[in-house]
């Protein structure tokens, strides 16, 4: 896939994996435009980085979405690929309603609906673009649950399935669904997930996608090598052990930690 010379949107980009996407693909000749909710942040992310365009975006917002995507448009007509990154992911308690209901719903509200809106407001444009393409990310938890994440790990897998779902639909209109399903990688997503000794490193994982990106002219997947333990465990007839030693080895394991 050519990774080279494209007008790119990544909102949820003001840290982790978003950040550093954005920053690589900035230097390999990219038009990038970021997006975040906190505009100092922005600032100064674009100050560090010249070159880089950001926009105020919140993506459990749906009017911010939809404006924002018009302005991305407006702004960036050359648009032609959407990273739709947006993701949290909460430590729940579902023993008891309390424990979870409110994270539940913020969850589903961003994981699943923020990147539904988000190709939402693009598609059409998108439709119009040559080598138009849609970048989901799903985790290596939509096929294998962490038990302190459920809603988390159910939100992936409905971006992974979307994912397989949309590119049928939308391959005829020449519009390319790539989906990007990371390991446990150092950042912030959950306190002390930078620190984790089972973390790959957040330099060593984009650079791996980049490279599989570059050396696949259709892909589909993007999977790095430390997430094959997770996303092939099923088939490989492995699924409880892998299980058992995900959450084993998590700190994250019991929700009341």
């Amino acid at each position: 896939m050519d990774i080279t010379g494209r007008t790119v949107f990544i909102p949820g980009a003001t840290s982790g994996i978003g950040l550093a996407l954005a920053v690589a693909l900035h230097e390999r000749g990219n038009a990038v435009i970021i997006g975040g909710r906190r505009t100092e942040r922005l600032e100064q992310i674009v100050a560090e980085h010249p070159g880089l365009h950001a926009v105020r975006i919140d993506t459990a917002d749906p009017e911010s979405i939809a404006a924002v995507c018009r302005q991305v448009v407006a702004e960036h007509p050359a648009l032609d690929t959407l990273v739709a990154m947006a993701g949290v992911m909460r430590v729940e308690d579902w023993t008891r309603p309390e424990g979870f209901l409110a994270s539940a719903e913020e969850v589903v509200t961003t994981n699943v609906l923020g990147p539904v809106r988000l190709v939402a407001g693009l598609v059409e444009h998108l439709r119009t673009r040559p080598d138009a393409t849609i970048m989901t990310v799903s985790s290596g938890l939509a096929f294998v649950p962490l038990a302190a994440t459920p809603t988390y790990n159910a939100s992936k897998a409905a971006v992974h399935l979307l994912s397989e779902s949309i590119r049928l639909q939308l391959a005829p209109a020449g519009v390319r669904v790539v989906e990007i399903v990371p390991p446990s990688v150092a950042t912030d997503l959950l306190p002390g997930q930078r620190e984790s000794a089972i973390a790959m490193p957040l330099d060593a994982f984009v650079a791996e996608v980049l490279e599989i990106l570059e050396r696949d002219p259709e892909p589909t997947e993007v999977l790095v090598e430390r997430v094959g333990f997770l996303r092939g465990a099923e088939a490989r007839g492995e699924y409880a052990q892998v299980v058992a030693a995900l959450n084993a080895s998590d700190p994250h394991a019991s929700p009341e930690r």
